[in-house]
């Protein structure tokens, strides 16, 4: 029997709580009974937490009354994680219980909490991609990981946003009982197994409101109706009607990446599109593109996404499978 405990909170994430349950029920059908994951929700209070989509979790026990040893503690995260400060009790309990699990971690942001109780020195996480600029100010003396899936230091697990949670308890059962039955668990989710690439195929920079009418929302709008064109910094400036050097000061500001990294994240979101909806050659989606060649397209793809193209479209033909 493997004991795991997970630490939620009114306000967190249903996600974050709901991924990871669902992955450990699925072993636990597949598991004989000895070998089940016998799972506590530790709560605030004694009763139930209100998620930030409005969704109830029953606690089965507040942490000031769980003092039991843990195989493995996650901690979940939610939307005002980072703001969030906890209280000494909480943090003493938290240190006390990580002392008494054999693994510990966070889903998503939880892992601010592990930081505020001073669990993380100098040690390797990562978190979404959206807070872990944050995570890295708060805490310097972490070594954080923004484009990681997820990130295993010793006995510490820590993963990206949300659904992340659900890669990185595949992998816990896998390194508990194996990879044949995380596979199989992983089918049952209709999931993959274990993503290629990082958190950074998510397309943080263009997350534009289609009504925006913001720097950034215009040169979106002029790079994706010239994609396959061969866009030079000089033209998209003169389109949005900006000097070069106030185009490439102001939108680095807004944007917080340079006008170039941003075309080739188009780009790299756009060739994601046909490699998983269409089956025109590598050659054609390059072209489409605008990228030189398909050699070009599969150098990007590797520093992006740590992966390639035909092995990326490779992996949603498998999916869809």
């Amino acid at each position: 029997m493997k004991k795991l405990t997970l630490v939620v909170f009114d306000g967190v994430q249903a996600l974050d709580v709901a991924g990871p349950l669902d992955v450990f029920s699925e072993a636990n059908l597949l598991l004989p009974a000895r070998d089940h994951y016998q799972i506590t929700l530790v709560g605030e209070r004694p009763d139930s937490v209100m998620c930030s989509s409005g969704m109830e979790f029953r606690v089965h026990v507040d942490y000031p009354n769980f003092h039991a040893d843990s195989d493995l503690l996650l901690v979940a995260g939610g939307p005002r994680v980072p703001e969030y400060r906890p209280d000494a009790a909480f943090m003493n309990w938290l240190n006390e219980r990580v002392r008494g699990a054999a693994k510990f971690g966070a889903v998503c942001n939880g892992v601010f909490l592990l930081g505020h109780a001073g669990l993380l020195a100098g040690r390797e996480v990562t978190t979404h991609w959206d807070h872990a600029e944050r995570l890295s100010r708060q805490f310097p003396e972490l070594n954080v990981r923004p484009d990681k899936i997820f990130v295993r230091d010793g006995n510490l697990f820590t993963c990206g946003g949300v659904t992340a949670g659900i890669d990185l308890c595949l992998a816990l059962v896998a390194e508990d009982w194996g990879h044949e039955l995380a596979v199989k668990v992983a089918k049952r989710l209709i999931v993959y197994i274990r993503r290629e690439g990082g958190q950074s195929q998510y397309s943080p920079y263009l997350a534009v409101g289609p009504g925006e009418d913001s720097l950034v929302a215009k040169v979106l709008k002029y790079v994706t109706d010239h994609i396959s064109d061969a866009l030079t910094i000089e033209e998209i400036a003169d389109a949005v009607g900006v000097s070069r050097r106030t185009f490439s000061r102001a939108f680095a500001k807004h944007a917080n990446v340079t006008p170039s990294v941003f075309v080739e994240q188009v780009r790299i979101d756009f060739a994601r599109k046909l490699l998983e909806e269409t089956d025109v050659p590598l050659k054609t989606v390059a072209f489409r593109c605008g990228f030189s060649n398909a050699t070009q397209m599969r150098m990007i793809f590797s520093r992006q996404l740590n992966t390639t193209p035909k092995a990326y479209r490779d992996g949603f033909r498998a999916g869809r499978d």
